[in-house]
């Protein structure tokens, strides 16, 4: 038996290779044919629980069956997928998977080109969001990764945690209540326990109360806490408000917190000249957490933390065992390495995908897709409040519509589950002010006005 693991014969491979991606070209340029999603069938469930195979089918088999997975994807390749915040992804990122493939690259370090990919983006993202050229990023899975990378940053800034523990620490944070899980979930990871982060209630506008803020750091301050950290939202995952940014960062500012924004999907909207005004005051953060996944439509996963002070976010995480010395000459040059900026020595190339997306498609075409995207979500409340049937819970901040039904939670709920079951649109549940509500939204560059029609004639059309 060969020891080698490589094809035999690479021609035949790339014939296989070929085949398989014409399929996949095909099933992204179909993307708004058929239903929006559909069940993994039963029979390819069984398929997926064999034993471990100890004799290999051969490159041809693989790809046959892979070619049969393409289908059943959650759907946010379609353009009626409204369900939570997922981008819809793109051809340029199907062209960088390929040659990230091909490379095989590990971006924890060293002196290699992939590395200077990572690099680029990093000065691009600095751009975007008007940091100073000192400023340091890193790609990352997604938001939740990148919030523990900036409140770790921001936790050590305070107090001396790396070696000796978090210990009897009394560190507070805020965020309204309408902020993201994972800003308590980093809370958690990160020793400083997820009761330390203070729900600060919204206003009519889903906006973080700045006179409850205050009041809560006052009476948090008199009873000997140390308040360390503020969260301003930039687009809040049930309704798409955006707290009021540069409130916050005087805030910030006058009582010595870090500022981090959470801008998961809203984040991006620095590129529309809609949402840009709603972002003023993100430049002044000390740190911001987004995701090129969503409304940036970068495949899947590619996150991204930006930090104002460089020594601060590298002090976090910098750590140099023997075996990854480093030196001024080599492949071991370069210091100091993504590795310094975060909790991961093994990194895929993910920054390559974000590279190909702004390369090919360029700032003005993404943020005109956001803003349009803005215009729609306002179509769509106007179509909403013209239905008797219907009631619109929340004002529309960005591309998010969240309404009712008239009859009631139940009904409301059967609207999403039949919707996504025959395949017409995909929205999702959510709840706003305490009342089931159908989440519309819109983080989809293949949406067309009409895709809006359709969905809401098919509610009118439904007899629960």
């Amino acid at each position: 038996m060969s020891g080698d693991l490589d094809p035999l014969d690479w021609q035949d491979f790339e014939t296989v290779a070929q085949e398989l991606l014409e399929r996949a070209v095909a099933q992204l340029a179909g993307a708004k044919d058929g239903p929006v999603w559909r069940p993994f069938p039963e029979d390819m469930q069984a398929e997926m629980q064999v034993e471990l195979p100890t004799r290999g089918a051969g490159y041809e088999a693989v790809a046959a069956e892979l070619a049969r997975l393409l289908p059943y994807g959650v759907g946010n390749t379609h353009p009626r997928f409204f369900g939570w915040v997922h981008g819809s992804g793109g051809a340029a990122s199907m062209l960088a998977e390929i040659a990230a493939a091909a490379m095989n690259a590990n971006l924890g370090g060293r002196d290699h080109g992939a590395i200077y990919v990572e690099k680029q983006v990093v000065a691009w993202v600095r751009q975007m969001f008007g940091f100073p050229e000192g400023a340091s990023g890193l790609v990352v899975s997604g938001t939740s990764m990148a919030t523990i990378v900036a409140l770790k940053a921001a936790r050590d800034a305070r107090i001396n945690a790396r070696a000796a523990g978090v210990g009897a620490h009394r560190l507070v944070g805020y965020a309204s209540d309408q902020a993201h899980n994972c800003v308590a979930r980093a809370f958690d990871m990160l020793g400083l326990g997820s009761d330390a982060l203070r729900a600060v209630p919204v206003n009519a506008a889903f906006k973080m109360d700045i006179a409850a803020l205050r009041k809560r750091m006052a009476a948090d301050r008199a009873a000997g806490l140390a308040p360390f950290l503020l969260v301003g939202t930039a687009g809040s995952v049930n309704v798409g408000a955006f707290d009021d940014l540069s409130a916050l960062a005087d805030i910030a500012e006058s009582e010595g917190l870090w500022l981090h924004i959470d801008g998961a999907f809203g984040a991006a909207g620095v590129l529309s000249e809609v949402l840009r005004p709603r972002l003023k005051g993100i430049e002044r953060a000390d740190s911001v957490a987004f995701d090129f996944h969503k409304w940036l439509h970068v495949n899947y996963d590619a996150g991204f933390v930006l930090l104002r002070d460089e020594a601060l976010h590298r002090a976090a995480f910098e750590g140099t065992p023997d075996y990854l010395a480093s030196s001024d000459r080599g492949l071991a040059a370069g210091r100091p390495w993504p590795v310094d900026y975060g909790p991961e020595l093994s990194r895929g190339f993910r920054a390559l995908k974000i590279w190909a997306q702004i390369t090919a498609l360029g700032t003005e075409a993404l943020g005109a897709a956001i803003s349009r995207n803005c215009a729609q979500a306002k179509l769509l409340a106007e179509m909403v409040d013209a239905e008797p049937s219907l009631e619109r819970l929340a004002p529309v901040a960005s591309s998010v519509v969240v309404f009712a039904h008239v009859d009631g939670d139940v009904v409301t709920e059967e609207i999403v589950l039949r919707l996504q079951e025959n395949g017409l649109a995909v929205p999702s549940i959510t709840t706003v002010n305490g009342q089931r509500a159908v989440r519309v939204n819109i983080t989809n560059h293949r949406t067309r006005d009409e895709d809006l029609g359709v969905l809401v004639a098919a509610i009118r059309r439904m007899e629960i």
